[in-house]
Formats: structure tokens, C-alpha cells, sequence
């Protein structure tokens, strides 16, 4: 890195021009360049600009990394009392605070999102995310048990070791710090991969590790480009005890593979082809507005994301109206400016996948009622309409698979136990949502439908304490209070006789 200062981005106002960082390595405590040199161009999706150089790393990098956080591990770290760790935890919030504007430029300049969504979603999410667990850390219980006056029985909890967090490109730092920070409260340490595409957030998140005292070793940043593949070597290195990693589903399964020789602790959070269920008696003015969000926002790309909208037939017309009316008041466009709504896809390779889908999806005989194409009005970077589908067989791959765009499929039903069948008809698992006002449908459809989350007459209201994850190809495991302690901690019982 060319210097460790705050606020190395540059914006001019006046013309538009940003400037970037380069991102270099993060081991033991020093941004370092990969041993043969090797880096890549990251690229700017709004404008295709280059935003700067990342240094490509590989097998040696990763030995560097993991034994720093194995000595950590063993070393200062381990010595730190829950106290002490809770107030870096805190620190770090409160740095990431500090540098929110920061931090929400970068993210928007690696990611393509409107900077608007970056600073009411990301960032202050991130920041709560230490906020969260450095409180939460210090109430952890554990149980005892007295059996007769025969033994005691008391839980003991230790740390899992060295931690691989392997992240994905469409929350970079929000999802990231959902990972590191229960991770350290646990008194663990880790080797990160953050995605090739959005390196930036993750680099200066290092920054303000180190600034709010944790100990050097504890976190290490190893980036990598698809040519060299960093995560494989995370996955299976023999001294990486867990693995926690955010992403698509073909990944995850490739990752298990490499991590199955040792028998690590896995949590992986995979996609989701998400269905979106609303009822006649619903609140359709309600559903619409939060429909808009859950489709559309992060242009799509998000694994909750409502992708598969069912509609009893009855409103079918009404909805889809009111929801392209709404769909057309959205604004695509430069991410940086304040009233765009969309912004760009994340690489060029992502965007020729979604214009992919739009051309099955005609092939496969669906009406786009608006959308599906770029918008006229951009010349660079890689922008898509956002574009809702209706008229597609249930068996259509526009219907089956993950797209992680801003396109949706409206599909008619006439009966609950219909629209359960086809909401269920997925390898994934991630979410749902159900529109209704009928009480007793809205919990008898819930516990029908085969998903870890799921939300009425709402979509992405969270509590933190409570599980979070997928079914079947969406996940193992599960996040959230004491359920990310868990996987980031080895319970022993332990047994005291008792003298008669």
C-alpha cells in the first residue's frame, strides 16, 4: 500500500473524478506485496476505470498468513482478558464510524451500488456489527449442572483456532464484519479472502483493526485474484480449523471438498432463489413499496432477494400496475449521484450472465413488462433496467435459478396449497415472504415453506439474537447471536466428583 494514512480516496465534486486505493496484502500487522510481485487491475463497474492495483496472492501467501494467526492465536491475543477484547471490539465500531464516508465511497466505487445504499446500509450496519457482538460477548453463559451429590457438570468454552472468512462481493464490509466480529469475540484468529472484485473496504477495515489494538496476527488479508486460488488454499490448509464463508452455492460446494481431508467446522450462508408470496387480502399498497426494495435494491444482488413474486390471480392485474408504475419511477444510473436508485452490475463477465437470463427468458416465451436491456443513456459500465417477467412455465431456468440481478418473475396462483408447491420447488432455501392479513395463513403457510428465513408482511427486518441462515443449497448452519458464538467456539463439559 503507498501509505497507511486516513482518507487516501479523493473526490472532486465538481467534475466527478474518484480516485481509489491499492490494496496490498495484510499479514501480521504489515500491508505487504505478494512475494513474485504479481497484482491485477480492480476495476471501477460504474465506468470501467481502473480504481487501482491489488496485490495477487497464493499458496506462500496464505502459510505467511495462517502461521502469523496461528502465534497470535497462542500468543498476546489468548492472554487478553473478555474485557479487553469486548473494548477493541467496541473500537472498531467506533472507528469504522468515524471513517463512514470513507468507507461508503469505496464500497460504492468497488461494487457499482448507489453511495446512498452504502451509507444507510453498509457501513452503519458494519459498524453495529462490533457494536453487537462487543456487548453481547461479555453476557455469554454457560451451563452447569449439579447431579445429585454425585458430580458437577459445567461448560467450558474455548476458541475454534485459526479462522478462514472467505467473503463475497455484494455486502463486502457489512458481511465481512458479520464474520470477523463474533469470530474475535471468541478469541479466535483469521486469515481473510475477501472477493477480487471489491478488495477496498476490506483493506482499510485492516487499517482500523490495527489502529484500535488488536494484537499483530490476529487478522491477515490475503487477496487473490480467480487465477490463483487463495480461497482453495484457505479452505484446505491443514492449521485453518474453521471456515466461514458467504457466497454462490457452486463455490461452497467446491470449497467443502477442499476442507472435507481435515474435517473443519463449516458455516457457509450460499444463494437463494427467493419467493415472494401475496395474498388477495393483503396490504397491497404495503407490499408493493417493500416488494420494490426486496427486488430491486443493491441492483438485485442480494441473496434474500424476493426474485420469485407470487400473486393470488385474483389482484394479479391490480399488483402488477401499482408495481410497474413503481418500477418506473426508479432511476438508473451514476452511482455517486444522490437520486440514482440502481447502480451498475459488478463486472462485465456478471453482466453478459443477467443479459444471458433476459434472452431465456424470451426464448422461453416470458413477457418483459418493462426492462431488460441498458439503459440508453450509458455508454460505460455495466447498468441493467430493472425488469419484471411474467407469463414463464414453472420449469423455465429463469424461474429455477439464481439470476443475482435486478429481475424479477410474477406468477399467478389460485390456491394456498398451489403457491406453497411452487414456492417449495427449489434446491435453495434462504428466505421467503408472505403477504397477508389472515393471522392463522400467515403462520400455517410459514411452517410450510422450506426456508431459514422468513418474513410477513416484511422483508429484512432483523434481530441480530436470532438464527439466520439457509436450507438445502442455501446453507449450513446457522449466524446470530448465540448462534455465531457457537460456531466460533469449541464447548467441552467438564465433570467434578463430589466427595461424599
Amino acid at each position: 500500500m503507498e501509505n497507511q494514512k486516513r482518507s487516501r480516496f479523493e473526490l472532486d465534486e465538481t467534475n466527478g473524478k474518484v480516485k481509489g486505493i491499492n490494496c496490498q496484502h495484510f499479514i501480521n500487522g504489515q500491508f505487504t506485496p505478494s512475494q513474485d510481485g504479481r497484482e491485477f487491475k480492480n476495476i471501477n463497474p460504474a465506468n470501467e476505470k481502473v480504481l487501482g492495483t491489488v496485490a495477487d496472492g497464493g499458496k506462500l501467501e496464505v502459510e505467511y498468513a495462517v502461521n502469523a494467526a496461528k502465534r497470535a492465536l497462542d500468543g498476546s491475543w489468548s492472554k487478553k482478558s473478555l474485557q479487553e477484547k469486548s473494548k477493541i471490539l467496541r473500537r472498531i465500531g467506533d472507528l469504522i464510524w468515524e471513517r463512514k464516508d470513507e468507507l461508503a465511497l469505496l464500497e460504492s466505487l468497488d461494487t457499482g451500488k448507489p453511495l446512498t445504499i452504502a451509507k444507510k446500509i453498509d457501513i452503519p450496519r458494519a459498524a453495529y456489527h462490533f457494536h453487537f457482538f462487543a456487548d453481547y460477548m461479555i453476557s455469554l453463559t454457560n451451563t452447569s449442572y449439579q447431579q445429585d451429590d454425585v458430580a458437577l457438570h459445567y461448560s467450558y468454552r474455548r476458541p475454534v483456532g485459526v479462522v478462514g472468512i472467505i467473503n463475497p462481493w455484494n455486502f463486502p464490509l457489512m458481511l465481512l464484519t458479520w464474520q470477523l466480529a463474533p469470530c474475535l469475540a471468541m478469541g479466535n484468529t483469521a486469515v481473510i479472502k475477501p472477493s477480487q472484485w471489491t478488495p477496498m473496504t476490506a483493506t482499510v477495515l485492516m487499517e482500523i483493526c490495527k489502529e484500535a489494538g488488536l494484537p499483530n496476527g490476529v487478522v491477515n488479508l490475503v487477496h487473490g485474484s480467480g487465477m490463483n486460488p487463495v480461497g482453495e488454499e484457505i479452505s484446505k490448509h491443514p492449521e485453518v480449523a474453521a471456515i466461514s464463508f458467504i457466497g454462490e452455492h457452486t463455490s461452497g460446494k467446491a470449497m467443502m471438498k477442499s476442507a472435507a481431508d481435515t474435517l473443519k467446522k463449516l458455516s457457509f450462508e450460499l444463494g437463494g432463489k427467493n419467493p415472494n408470496i401475496i395474498f388477495a387480502d393483503a396490504n397491497l399498497d404495503e407490499a408493493v413499496d417493500t416488494t420494490i426494495k426486496s427486488s430491486f435494491v443493491n441492483q438485485g444482488e442480494v441473496f434474500l432477494s424476493g426474485s420469485r413474486i407470487y400473486v393470488e390471480r385474483i389482484i394479479m392485474d391490480e399488483f402488477l400496475n401499482k408495481f410497474i408504475q413503481a418500477t418506473e419511477k426508479l432511476i438508473v444510473g451514476n452511482p455517486l449521484q444522490s437520486n440514482t436508485d440502481i447502480g451498475a452490475i459488478i463486472s462485465k463477465d456478471h453482466y453478459e450472465n443477467v443479459i444471458n437470463y433476459l434472452n431465456t427468458a424470451r426464448n422461453d416465451g416470458g413477457s418483459i413488462l418493462i426492462g431488460g436491456k441498458s439503459p440508453e443513456n450509458t455508454n460505460k459500465g455495466y447498468y441493467i433496467e430493472p425488469t419484471i417477467i411474467t407469463g414463464l412455465e414453472r420449469t423455465s431456468i429463469c424461474i429455477k435459478e439464481e439470476i443475482f440481478g435486478p429481475v424479477v418473475t410474477v406468477t399467478p396462483f389460485d390456491m394456498e396449497e398451489e403457491v406453497i408447491m411452487q414456492a417449495n420447488d427449489t434446491h435453495y432455501g434462504l428466505s421467503a415472504t408472505i403477504w397477508t392479513e389472515n393471522v392463522n395463513r400467515a403462520h400455517r403457510v410459514a411452517q410450510s415453506i422450506q426456508a431459514g428465513n422468513i418474513w410477513v408482511n416484511s422483508w429484512f427486518l432483523r434481530d441480530l439474537r436470532t438464527p439466520y441462515g439457509g436450507i438445502n443449497q442455501s446453507g449450513i448452519g446457522r449466524t446470530g447471536g448465540m448462534y455465531s458464538l457457537d460456531f466460533y467456539s469449541e464447548l467441552s463439559n467438564i465433570t467434578i466428583k463430589l466427595k461424599k
